[in-house]
């Protein structure tokens, strides 16, 4: 044989060859280019915000990036790891998502705590991104809720519910930190208002069919309600407020195949069904479903923090059971817990749930059979 055929058919050598293990699967995503996706499916609500809520609201969004950036360079410090990791985009999500959990006027030292708990606690303690049990934002929203109750339940109008308009950003930046601010004359403490689920966690229960039951939160589940609910004309967290903004992020990410369908239609479905039933047979104890869906923190749950890639089930099935298990307790906390919003401690005790969920879920291997015992046996 030939030298120049030996060389044809000569194998590289290893110092050429490229070593991996499989599967061996061509992608052409990577962990920036999905969080640019995620960022941009979350303008809307951001513009929502921003919109209903003005200066204040950017100074949340701005404080919390700010400070999930920052946090996740020093810990890659500390730690030894390559401080570029933060360009993979992963801490300005958090910090967006963080912003979208927490009331429009909240001071900067708040949310510096957030992301303190979102970045070092909820996320880099595991061992960074990919390795986290828990969503790093409902980690920070929990832990704030607990640990400052009146910082997170301060909840202001928005510009819409206004009379005075024009002094809306002066009179409620003064108010994120509770400071005494003169208007018109007056000096006052802030203006506040509460949030339809609040409103209707403290309106009394009543446990019959009759007429007034049927009437007893028909001020806050109305027609006109809704529809103020679905543009975002109401108090709340950032991402509480524009239904309509955050239905179309969510359809930027399905249509971007970055999120499962099964957890947003299972998480809203059981919450329409379960609220529907209780409402059905009790109407004085909860409101109808619509009402529900349209308020609280629900639509950015269950298209932005529940479908989290990492703290989520991979299967198919795994996510349907993974959002109906959010549906029921969100429901139970709502209706009968002592907080009016169920959404992130769900999501944490459903996170925690997710090993047992795959393993409950799991899929036959191609070409699996069933073993059959032996003759006689």
């Amino acid at each position: 044989m030939s030298e120049e055929i030996k060389k044809e058919i000569m194998l590289p050598k290893g110092e050429e060859l490229v070593l991996s293990s499989s599967p061996h699967i061509h992608v052409t995503e990577n962990i920036q280019s999905i969080m640019l996706k995620v960022v941009l499916a979350m303008l809307p609500a951001l513009a929502a915000a921003i919109w209903f809520f003005g200066i204040p609201a950017l100074l949340v969004i701005f404080w919390c990036v700010l400070f999930c950036l920052v946090l996740e360079i020093i810990w890659c410090r500390i730690a030894g790891k390559p401080a570029s990791v933060v360009k993979d985009g992963s801490a300005l999500v958090t910090g967006l998502l963080l912003a979208m959990n927490l009331p429009p006027v909240t001071a900067w030292w708040v949310c510096l705590l957030g992301a303190l708990l979102a970045i070092w606690l909820g996320k880099q303690v595991f061992g960074g991104l990919g390795q986290n049990p828990f969503n790093p934002a409902a980690v920070a929203r929990v832990g704030l809720l607990i640990a400052l109750p009146r910082q997170l339940t301060y909840w202001i109008p928005s510009s819409g519910m206004t009379a005075d308009a024009a002094n809306y950003s002066e009179v409620f930046y003064a108010a994120a930190d509770f400071t005494k601010i003169e208007q018109a004359g007056q000096v006052i403490d802030g203006i506040t208002c509460a949030t339809p689920l609040s409103i209707a966690q403290n309106t009394p229960k009543i446990l019959d069919s009759g007429v007034a039951a049927a009437d007893n939160f028909a001020a806050i589940a109305n027609p006109e309600s809704y529809w103020q609910y679905f543009i975002g004309n109401m108090g709340g967290s950032l991402g509480e407020t524009s239904t309509l903004a955050i239905l179309i992020g969510g359809i930027i990410l399905l249509s971007f195949k970055l999120i499962r369908w099964q957890i947003p239609l299972f998480y809203l479905g059981t919450v329409a069904v379960f609220t529907g039933l209780i409402h059905l047979i009790w109407p004085g104890v909860t409101p109808p479903p619509l009402f529900h869906l349209l308020t609280g923190g629900l639509m950015l749950a269950a298209f932005f923090m529940a479908t989290d890639m990492v703290t989520s089930p991979i299967t198919g099935r795994g996510a349907a059971i993974f959002g109906i298990g959010l549906g029921v307790m969100t429901c139970v906390i709502r209706i009968w817990g002592g907080f009016p919003e169920g959404v992130s401690f769900s999501i944490l005790l459903m996170n925690a749930l997710v090993p047992l969920i795959e393993r409950m879920a799991k899929l036959k291997p191609f070409g699996f059979r069933k073993p059959t015992p032996a003759k006689g046996a």
